[in-house]
């Protein structure tokens, strides 16, 4: 069997975020930036530089920085085939690119291209078209940090869930117990007030003031063989951000645990009654 990757796959697109070059530099090529809109980031901050987004426990994808231009362009290669599990010589590196273009009126184009080569397997592009649909939502926080936190560091809170079931049951019934509302509505979401800056196909994302404030991205996603997974990410700014997480992320663990255990009884028909929020 041929294994040698000589199929193309690419994505690439465009977004607009407020701030100058360097700001926007800040955010999309140093560990402290892509940490507070991405994953947590490990980078030395280099061309050759070594590169690690964390995942969750126990996972990541390893890395290297293969263009460094300040402010203008970045390039780093990650180990798609460790990523995926498989032969490391069935796939290339997975290369993304990032190129910044300042616009007048305070604002900046960043330009995003990936790209990589398989062997053209079902899962590959089926891996593709994830990407984009999975990344995209994070540039909406990328906008959201450099319009109200540029170059401040956060704190990262996250829980997720998973159950047997259908994803867009799951959302709505996620949708409903956080009492997210459209875009502009002021909300209340488990004694944190905030406003929804964004909203998506079965995400959110909330700008947060008070009692930290920050960003919030509620979701939910379809697994393999019919499950689905519920989840927040909130990224924190402010003194008190990382003692806030030590005391509320067991509990956002603990509650949509309860949640999304009542999704079957709520497809069947039976009302919904999430675990209490206390």
């Amino acid at each position: 069997m041929n294994t040698i990757p000589n199929v193309p796959y690419r994505l690439e697109f465009s977004v607009e975020v407020p701030g100058t070059p360097e700001q926007v530099w800040q955010a999309i090529a140093t560990a402290k930036g892509m940490s507070a809109w991405f994953l947590p980031t490990e980078m030395e901050e280099r061309e050759g530089g070594s590169l690690h987004f964390s995942m969750g426990p126990e996972m990541g994808s390893d890395g290297h920085v293969t263009g460094w231009d300040p402010p203008r362009r970045i390039a780093y290669e990650e180990d798609w085939a460790a990523l995926m599990g498989k032969d490391p010589d069935a796939l290339s590196p997975l290369t993304s690119e990032f190129l910044v273009e300042a616009r007048s009126g305070g604002t900046c184009v960043v330009r995003v291209t990936s790209s990589g080569f398989g062997t053209g397997a079902d899962w590959e592009s089926e891996f593709w078209e994830d990407m984009g649909a999975n990344w995209m939502p994070f540039f909406d926080n990328l906008r959201l940090y450099l319009a109200h936190f540029p170059g401040q560091e956060a704190a990262q809170l996250e829980a997720t869930a998973s159950h047997p079931g259908d994803a867009q049951g799951l959302w709505s019934t996620l949708h409903e117990a956080l009492g997210l509302g459209e875009e502009g509505a002021a909300v209340e979401i488990r004694g944190a007030t905030g406003r929804v800056e964004r909203v998506g196909e079965r995400q959110a994302l909330v700008r947060l003031t008070a009692p930290v404030p920050g960003m919030l991205t509620v979701f939910a996603y379809g697994e393999s063989a019919g499950t689905a997974t519920a989840g927040v990410r909130a990224y924190l700014f402010s003194a008190d951000a990382a003692d806030y997480v030590r005391r509320e992320e067991p509990a956002w663990e603990n509650w949509l645990e309860g949640l999304v255990g009542t999704t079957l009884n709520h497809t069947a028909g039976h009302p919904v009654q999430p675990a209490s929020t206390t």
